[in-house]
């Protein structure tokens, strides 16, 4: 084991990294002034998200040089091998690359990203997060079937709980409703066969049932529900929009939604 003194930062493994690494980057967000900008913490991971209406002055507008002043000042350094911008857009819109530049290095134009698990792509399709994800349950699809006739229903529920769905509801809410999520459907309806033993052509609905799990879709109406109950105050209600007394006074009101931003 080679010891030696840490002259600046924090030493990796030590129980106060986290506490002092926060306090180095407490302040970050207050540097970041520009109008329409927010920056997202989460540990050493950085996320600066920007609404702009012309992608031609974006690089121009948006100087990330308070943000690197700020790292150098904390004796921290940006890694620009992990630095990415992405640019989302709709399926019919044109795909315009920014010249961004800080320090003499350029930064990337990156066409998905990873952030807190969950593969973010530029027209927020959720396939490449699908097919990155989809490879898991079908491991477990392939186990469920040898070890059917060594263990007990019980323990292939256990372990369906523990290793599959824990993958496929977390960011359900997000991508639950996209197209590509059916190949992960038919991957848990293969599974589901599995630990009942029944036949691939057998109906799923019952055996859902049985085993007292929710099919996919079923699962993404049912944590869209709890997280707007969860979330009440981040909908407003049809009496706060109009004044005319109805029987529905009292409900969310759905906002309208379009691809239009500006």
């Amino acid at each position: 084991m080679l010891l030696s003194n840490v002259k600046h930062g924090v030493p990796q493994g030590s129980i106060l990294s986290p506490l002092f690494f926060l306090l180095y980057i407490k302040d970050l967000p207050a540097v970041v002034t520009a109008e329409n900008a927010k920056l997202v913490l989460y540990a050493d991971d950085n996320s600066l998200i920007i609404t702009d209406p012309s992608p031609i002055e974006f690089a121009d507008k948006y100087r990330f040089t308070n943000v690197n002043e700020q790292f150098r000042n904390n004796s921290l350094f940006l890694n620009f091998n992990k630095t990415a911008y992405l640019k989302f857009r709709t399926k019919n819109s044109q795909k315009l690359s920014s010249n961004i530049k800080l320090l003499n290095n350029q930064i990337t134009n990156s066409t998905n990203t990873k952030f807190l698990g969950l593969t973010i792509e530029e027209m927020l399709s959720w396939k490449c997060h699908i097919n990155q994800i989809k490879s898991r349950p079908s491991s477990a699809c392939y186990a469920s079937k040898v070890f059917t006739p060594l263990m007990s229903a019980d323990i292939l529920k256990m372990i369906y709980y523990s290793y599959v769905r824990s993958i496929i509801t977390y960011g359900i809410i997000l991508g639950g409703n996209s197209p590509h999520s059916t190949d992960i459907f038919k991957i848990q309806k293969w599974i589901i066969r599995n630990i009942t033993k029944s036949r691939s052509w057998d109906s799923c609905r019952q055996l859902f049932k049985r085993l007292e799990n929710l099919p996919l879709q079923t699962q993404y109406i049912f944590s869209v529900l709890l997280f707007v109950v969860k979330n009440k105050d981040l909908y407003t209600t049809n009496q706060e929009i109009h004044n005319i007394t109805t029987r529905s006074n009292t409900n969310l009101h759905p906002p309208a939604c379009n691809l239009t931003v500006f």
